[in-house]
């Protein structure tokens, strides 16, 4: 496939406007925050989704046919920016499909991995002559030092705070697409914290592929692991709530655990995925806990935290899963009774073990699976937006509603939920009454003035 654009002068103009688009995960939705605040520090503005000069795709390669959406993707820029659009391919995208990406779209300028984007600038220069830049450097931290100190907040703000994976799950794309494990300085994540609350910032959520395998050394140089972080954000003026995701079971220390019980603005809710509910299975994809023991962590974690709202991930059609296996899975969503959760059906990614083993799982059988598995997941969130109906609770405001005046916030749980009150702003905090559960959301009351 190629998708040939006109021929490119010697000399381009330096581009004055951008568009970022991401897609996949939240940490994606960081960067491309990070990506957009280093352009703007370069003097270009942000443009509406048509006629930008550059156009940066900030892709994700966790998904089926992740790369064949980018390359549609590529296809269209073109009719909504225009022929003369200069086009980027950021993300995990580009780093698994590398400099293949420019030969099969000669659309494309500039392909730049997850830890490379704080290159871009040199990067536009560069391809301002016709001559494809491509950076796949897997530098660890330097991304961080190279961008721009100021931040942009909104009431609820993203902070990576670690990248990369080491623990070679045999689905997984991520050690090869965002490398190894790395940790970013407490001094830096803390000073970022703030800047993010002095911008507007009510809650933050900490983003890592494994965010629980975080470490590093506190002001007085002792070493500490994600708690100690969230222990330094919680003495924070002015910010209100501190989550975290995407945890690994193998990283959930007793002192982790401990934190759900005693630091107030840690908000009742955590996401662990587990994958499978067998052990079979979970050997075979390479995870380092069993059912068992990622069983007795939640219950842990129910003990200091009664009210906690549990997530998790769900992978279905997993090579060589049995009848019994998906049971498993089933027997464990029974016992673990889910909040919400994510499930999806096993797709191979190129370079992974589990690409090539044997006894793939038909199409079919994979689909009947996981509409069982989904309709039980959805009786149970419904449930647990129904147990909440009655429950006084503060909610941060983030965006406007489908309807007139109606605005949504987020839960302590999490959950979507919906208010109508003259008055009432983006970034307002406010305490409500719960009176409706939903499958996806629920509704409240007012119930008293807008807090600081």
């Amino acid at each position: 496939m190629t998708n040939d654009s006109p021929a490119k002068s010697a000399e381009r103009a330096a581009p004055k406007s951008y568009h970022v688009q991401n897609f996949g995960c939240q940490m994606n939705v960081y960067d491309g925050a990070r990506i957009s605040e280093m352009l703007d520090d370069q003097g270009m503005t942000a443009a509406a989704k048509e006629h930008a000069d550059l156009v940066v795709l900030n892709t994700c390669h966790i998904r089926e046919k992740a790369a064949e959406k980018v390359y549609s993707e590529i296809g269209r820029i073109r009719k909504k920016h225009g022929s003369d659009a200069m086009v980027a391919v950021a993300g995990c995208v580009a780093q698994a499909e590398g400099a293949e990406i420019t030969r099969r779209s000669k659309s494309v300028d500039i392909v730049v991995g997850p830890q490379a984007y704080h290159k871009l600038p040199d990067m536009v220069r560069g391809a301002r002559n016709g001559q494809p830049q491509v950076d796949l450097d897997l530098p660890g931290l330097d991304k961080f030092d190279a961008l721009p100190r100021a931040r942009k907040s909104s009431p609820s703000s993203f902070l990576t705070v670690q990248e990369g994976c080491d623990k070679f799950c045999t689905y997984c794309v991520v050690p090869y697409t965002r490398g190894e494990e790395i940790s970013r300085g407490f001094a830096a994540l803390v000073d970022e914290a703030k800047a993010l609350v002095d911008g507007g910032a009510k809650e933050i959520t900490l983003l890592g592929q494994n965010v629980n395998a975080w470490s590093g050394e506190d002001h007085a140089g002792r070493a500490v692991g994600l708690p100690g972080l969230i222990r330094a954000l919680d003495k924070i003026e002015g910010l209100h709530r501190i989550r975290y995701t995407t945890s690994h079971p193998n990283d959930m220390t007793g002192e982790l655990i401990a934190a759900h019980g005693d630091v107030s603005k840690l908000m009742p809710y955590l996401h662990l995925p587990v994958q499978a509910g067998s052990n079979r299975i979970l050997k075979a994809m390479n995870r380092s806990h069993s059912a068992e023991s990622y069983c007795d962590i939640l219950r842990r974690v129910r003990e200091v935290r009664p009210d906690i709202a549990l997530s998790g991930d769900f992978i279905v059609g997993f090579p060589g899963e049995s009848d019994a296996d998906f049971e498993a899975t089933m027997q464990l969503v029974r016992e673990v009774k889910y909040a919400q959760a994510y499930s999806f059906k096993y797709s191979p990614r190129p370079g992974t073990p589990a690409a090539t083993m044997d006894d793939q799982i038909a199409p079919e059988v994979m689909d009947e699976r996981l509409q069982r598995l989904q309709a039980l997941l959805s009786e149970q969130q419904l449930a647990f937006n129904r147990s909440v109906i009655g429950r006084e609770c503060d909610i941060l405001l983030e965006r406007t509603g489908k309807l007139d005046g109606q605005l949504l916030g987020k839960t302590p749980w999490l959950q979507s939920a919906h208010v109508n009150m003259p008055g009432l702003a983006i970034g307002d905090m406010v305490r409500i009454r719960i009176t409706e559960g939903r499958h996806s959301s629920v509704s409240g009351e007012v119930l008293n003035e807008v807090s600081a």
